[in-house]
C-alpha cells in the first residue's frame, strides 16, 4: 500500500499538493532529525506520521494501522536528554553513563502500557492497541480519538468554570477508572486538565500516561511539574508518592473547574496552607463537596484522604443528606415572600389629587437626604469590599487523614494518654469507664474506631477505661426460697449453685439454711460473676417397715448354694 499521496496528520488523501485541505498540515514542513522519519514502518503494520507531542520520557506520532484500516496514535519511548538519533539511523542511540537507566525505562515503559493494554474495558482510558520492541526502543499503539482538554473545554464556558451538577458528571465516572488503575498498581502522577479530556462520545478520559521516573524531582528523566497540581510529595524525598498522589491532583481539578482558577502551588501552600473559594462561588457549591476537596487536597499525603473509595463517598452526599437538603430547600421555599402580583391583575388605583409644586427649602432637603444616602452606601459597599476592595472569600478547611493508634491492647493507662499532646492534637479523646475482671483499674481496654483506620484529623475517639474487678455484697439469702434467692443473687451478677441438704421435716422444703446455708458467707465483698453455693433444703423423707410375709412366699425363700 502507497502511502505517498495520505496526509502524515489525519491520512486523508491530498488533492492539492502538499498541504492537505481537511487538516491544513504541510506535508513537506521539516521534520525534527530526532523523531522517526514520517512513513515508517514499525512491526510491519504501523505507519508513523506527524509527531505531536514530546514529553519526558517519549514522543508521541500520528499513525495508521494498515491491518484495521484506522488512524492510532504511536508512543515511542524517547527519554528528553538521553536518547537521540544518529542521522539515518532509526535506531535509539542512549548516551552511554544513562545506559543502565534506559533499561530500567524500558522495563517501565512495557510493564505501563500492557497493564493499560489488560485495562482496556475501563471506560476513562483510551484503549491500547498494541506494545512492541523495536529500534532498540518500546512503542505503545492506542486508538485514536478526537478530544477537547478540560483546560480547553472550562475557557470556553463563562466566568471559566462550571456548576457542581455538571462537574459531578464528568468527573465522577473517572474515578472508578482511577481506582481500579490503583488496584494494579499504577500512579498517574500527572492528572492535570490538559491530561482529563472529553471525548466525541460524551466520555471523560485520562490522557498523559508516563512512566513513574517522570513524575518526581529526583529523577534523572525531565520532571513533569504542573503547578497547583503536583503534590508536595512528588518534589520532597521525605513523603511517599502514593494512590493519594493522583487523589490531591484529581481534586485540583475539581477545584479549578468549580472556582475558575488554578490552585496555589504546593511548594506554597506548604508555608501558607490556605485555599480561599470567592463567597459568590461557595455559595453554589454543596458543603460536602467542599469538605471532600478539603480532604483531598490536604498538603500531606500522609494526612490526605487515603483512597479513591473514601473520596468517592465524600464527593457522594448521603441520601440522608440529600433528603435533609431538599426538606430546607422546600421550607425556605415555602416561607419565602410571594411574588407580587403583575401590574395588570390589579384593580386600578382610584385617581389621586394632583399635589402642588415643592418649595425651595423641601427641594434643598431631600437633595441633602440623597447626598447622605449616597455617602453611606458607598462607606459601608466600599468597607465591605464589593466596591474598591477585594471580593470576600470562603476558606476550604483541609480535612487531614490520620491512622487511628491501637489504644487498646497495649496497656496504655488513661493518663499515658491524657499526657500525649500529639493524640490529643489529632482527635478529641474522651473516656468511659467500665468494671473489667480482666485488665487492672486505669487501663484502657476498648476503643470505639478500631486501630488502623483512616479518619479525619479532629474525630472524636471514645476509649473504655477499666475501673478493675468489681465487688459485690454477697446478701444474706438465708430463709428465702430457692427460687427467690437465686434471682437475688443473679440480679447482683453472680453465678448460683445448688445444693441440697437433708430435711426431717423441722425445716419448709425448698427454702434457704438460715445458719451457714450460703458460701462465701453473707455480708462478704466477692468478685462481680464469682459462683455462690446456696444450701436448700430437700423434702421432708420418711421411714416405713417392711411389709410382712406369709411362708412359702418367695421373700423368705433361700436359694440353695
Amino acid at each position: 500500500m502507497s502511502f505517498d499521496n495520505l496526509c502524515m496528520n489525519c491520512f486523508e488523501k491530498l488533492t492539492d499538493g502538499s498541504k492537505c485541505r481537511k487538516c491544513g498540515f504541510d506535508n513537506d514542513s521539516p521534520a525534527d532529525m530526532l523523531f522517526l522519519p514520517r512513513k515508517t514502518l514499525l512491526a510491519n503494520r504501523y505507519v508513523v506520521g506527524k509527531d505531536i507531542s514530546q514529553e519526558s520520557d517519549a514522543v508521541t506520532y500520528m499513525g495508521y494501522d494498515t491491518e484495521r484500516e484506522t488512524i492510532v496514535t504511536i508512543r515511542e519511548l524517547l527519554p528528553k536528554g538521553i536518547a537521540n538519533r544518529l542521522e539515518g539511523n532509526p535506531d535509539v542511540h542512549i548516551r552511554e553513563r544513562y545506559r543502565k537507566d534506559f533499561e530500567g525505562y524500558k522495563k517501565s515503559f512495557t510493564q505501563l502500557w500492557k497493564t493499560l493494554k489488560s485495562l482496556n474495558s475501563l471506560s476513562a482510558v483510551i484503549p491500547v492497541i498494541d506494545v512492541f520492541e523495536a529500534n532498540e526502543t518500546v512503542y505503545a499503539v492506542s486508538e485514536w480519538m478526537a478530544t477537547v482538554s478540560l483546560r480547553e473545554f472550562l475557557i470556553r464556558n463563562e466566568n471559566n468554570n462550571i456548576p457542581w451538577e455538571k462537574a459531578r458528571l464528568m468527573f465522577m465516572p473517572v474515578l472508578t477508572t482511577l481506582e481500579r488503575l490503583h488496584e494494579n498498581s499504577i500512579i498517574h502522577g500527572g492528572i492535570y486538565p490538559d491530561n482529563l479530556v472529553l471525548c466525541g462520545d460524551g466520555k471523560v478520559r485520562l490522557a498523559g500516561f508516563c512512566i513513574s521516573e517522570c513524575n518526581t524531582a529526583n529523577s534523572e528523566l525531565e520532571f513533569n511539574e504542573h503547578e497547583g497540581y503536583t503534590a508536595l510529595e512528588q518534589y520532597d524525598n521525605n513523603h511517599k508518592i502514593c494512590p493519594a498522589t493522583d487523589i490531591y491532583a484529581f481534586s485540583a481539578c475539581i477545584y479549578r473547574a468549580l472556582v475558575g482558577t488554578n490552585p496555589p502551588s504546593a511548594l506554597s501552600r506548604e508555608t501558607n496552607d490556605r485555599l480561599m473559594i470567592p463567597n459568590r462561588i461557595a455559595e453554589t457549591i454543596p458543603p460536602y463537596v467542599i469538605k471532600a476537596l478539603g480532604a483531598g487536597l490536604q498538603i500531606y499525603p500522609e494526612k490526605r484522604i487515603q483512597n479513591v473509595y473514601d473520596y468517592r463517598e465524600l464527593l457522594n452526599a448521603a441520601p440522608s443528606v440529600v433528603a435533609k437538603a431538599a426538606d430546607i430547600k422546600a421550607v425556605e421555599e415555602r416561607e419565602a415572600p410571594a411574588e407580587e402580583e403583575p401590574v395588570s391583575n390589579r384593580e386600578p388605583a382610584a385617581p389621586q389629587p394632583k399635589k402642588k409644586g415643592l418649595g425651595k427649602a423641601q427641594i434643598a432637603a431631600i437633595v441633602i437626604a440623597v447626598i447622605a444616602v449616597i455617602a453611606a452606601a458607598v462607606y459601608i459597599f466600599g468597607f465591605s469590599g464589593l466596591i474598591g476592595g477585594k471580593e470576600e472569600e470562603t476558606e476550604i478547611t483541609t480535612l487531614a487523614q490520620v491512622t487511628v493508634p491501637d489504644f487498646s491492647s497495649v496497656g496504655y493507662t488513661e493518663s499515658d494518654i491524657r499526657n500525649s499532646g500529639s493524640w490529643n492534637q489529632q482527635f478529641k479523646i474522651t473516656f468511659e469507664y467500665a468494671y473489667s475482671p480482666d485488665y487492672d483499674a486505669g487501663i484502657v481496654f476498648q476503643q470505639n474506631i478500631p486501630a488502623g483506620e483512616q479518619v479525619q484529623e479532629g474525630s472524636a475517639i471514645v476509649l473504655t477505661v477499666s475501673r478493675g474487678t468489681q465487688m459485690v455484697d454477697i446478701p444474706d439469702v438465708g430463709g428465702l426460697t430457692e427460687e427467690d434467692a437465686k434471682e437475688q443473687l443473679e440480679s447482683l451478677g453472680f453465678k448460683v449453685e445448688i445444693v441440697y441438704s437433708y430435711n426431717d421435716g423441722t425445716y419448709t422444703a425448698g427454702t434457704v439454711k438460715d445458719d451457714d446455708g450460703i458460701a462465701p458467707e453473707a455480708g462478704s465483698s466477692v468478685p462481680k460473676g464469682d459462683t455462690v453455693i446456696i444450701q436448700v433444703y430437700g423434702e421432708v423423707e420418711t421411714t416405713t417397715a417392711a411389709p410382712e410375709t406369709t411362708p412359702g412366699t418367695a421373700s423368705d425363700t433361700t436359694d440353695a448354694q
